[in-house]
C-alpha cells in the first residue's frame, strides 16, 4: 500500500478460536450471543459507550477530530505506514496519545479498506485467539462491517475460533473503531482477542491476514502500557517497554508492561520478518494527561512502516 491518491476498495471477512478454561467453548460455538438473531447480519452493540466514550455520536466525533488534530507527528519520516499500537483507556486519559496513534494514516486513508484489529481479552479466560460471528460491530458514529472472508481464513488456523463471550464485554477493540471510523469512513474490520497464546501463533494468525491484505490494509494494535505505579516508576518502565518495541524484541516485554503484550508480540514478530520500521510517535502516562500522579497507566503510540 502506497500513500498516493489511488484508492483500491476491495472487501474481506474474519474468524476465532479453541479450548477455554471457565466457559464451555463447545456450546459457544455455532450459538449468537445475540438473542432471537441467527445469521451472520449479527450487530455486536457498544459496551462502553457512555463511560469509556462520548455516547452521543456529534460529541464523540468532535472528540476524536480534536484528538487527531492535536497529535503528535512522527519524530522521522517514514513512508507506507503498515501498523500501529494504540492505548485503550477512557478518551480522557488516554485519547491524545491514541490520536497521535492514528494520525499518521490519514495521508493513505482513501487506500485503506481493511483493518486487523488486535487486542487482549481482559474478561474471559480461554485459550487462543477469539473470533466473532457478528457481521458488524456498533459504535454511537455507525456499523462497522467485518471482512467475513478474512475471519474465516484466520480461523482455519488452530489457535483461532469463534466466542462471542469474550467479544461482548470487551472495551479494547470497541474505543479503537471511533478514530477509524473518523479517519477511513468506508472500512472492514478483522477483531481478534487475544487469550492465552503465543508470540509465534498471534504471529502466524497476522501472516495469514496479512498477505490479503497487504495493499489495501493495516493492523492496529490495542494496549495500554504499565498499570497503577507512580509517576516516575512509569515513565521508566514504559521507556523501557518503547525500546523493546523499536527493537522488535517481544520477549523484552513483560507481563507487568503491557495488556495487549501478546498482540504486540506478534505484530513484532511480523515486522521483523517484513522489515519494517518502527518508531514511538508519543509515550505518556495518565498522570500526563489527567494531573493525578499517584497511581497511573501508560499509554504508547507507535508506528510500524517502511
Amino acid at each position: 500500500m502506497n500513500c498516493n491518491p489511488t484508492p483500491s476498495r476491495r472487501p474481506a471477512g474474519g474468524t476465532i478460536l479453541s479450548p477455554i478454561a471457565a466457559l464451555n467453548l463447545e456450546a459457544a460455538k455455532g450459538r449468537c450471543y445475540y438473542p432471537g438473531v441467527t445469521d451472520r447480519r449479527t450487530v455486536r452493540p457498544p459496551a462502553v459507550a457512555g463511560t469509556f466514550y462520548p455516547a452521543d455520536a456529534a460529541e464523540l466525533e468532535r472528540m476524536v477530530r480534536g484528538f487527531l488534530e492535536q497529535a503528535a507527528s512522527p519524530k522521522a519520516p517514514y513512508r507506507d505506514p503498515r501498523a500501529a499500537i494504540a492505548p485503550h483507556a477512557g478518551y480522557i486519559y488516554s485519547g491524545p496519545i491514541a490520536g497521535s496513534a492514528f494520525a499518521p494514516f490519514a495521508a493513505c486513508a482513501r487506500n485503506i479498506d481493511t483493518v486487523i484489529l488486535l487486542g487482549a481479552s481482559h474478561h474471559v479466560p480461554y485459550r487462543g485467539i477469539a473470533a466473532s460471528s457478528a457481521g458488524y460491530f456498533d459504535t454511537p458514529l455507525g456499523s462497522v462491517p467485518l471482512d467475513q472472508e478474512l475471519v474465516e481464513r484466520a480461523c482455519t488456523h488452530p489457535s483461532v475460533d469463534y466466542l462471542e463471550e469474550a467479544h461482548a464485554p470487551e472495551h479494547s477493540l470497541e474505543v479503537e473503531l471511533p478514530f477509524l471510523q473518523v479517519l477511513l469512513g468506508d472500512f472492514r474490520i478483522v477483531p481478534l482477542l487475544c487469550g492465552s497464546v503465543s508470540f509465534a501463533e498471534t504471529a502466524e494468525v497476522l501472516r495469514l491476514l496479512w498477505d490479503r491484505v497487504a495493499d489495501h490494509g493495516i493492523i492496529v494494535v490495542s494496549s495500554d502500557l504499565s498499570h497503577y505505579l507512580t509517576y516516575d516508576a512509569a515513565q521508566r518502565l514504559d521507556r523501557a517497554t518503547a525500546q523493546a518495541i523499536e527493537r522488535l524484541d517481544p520477549d523484552g516485554i513483560g507481563e507487568e508492561q503491557a495488556c495487549g503484550r501478546i498482540p504486540i508480540g506478534g505484530l513484532l514478530l511480523l515486522a521483523h520478518e517484513k522489515e519494517w520500521k518502527v518508531q514511538t510517535v508519543d509515550l505518556r502516562n495518565s498522570g500526563d494527561t489527567s494531573g493525578l500522579r499517584t497511581q497511573v497507566v501508560g499509554y504508547g503510540a507507535f508506528l510500524f512502516h517502511e
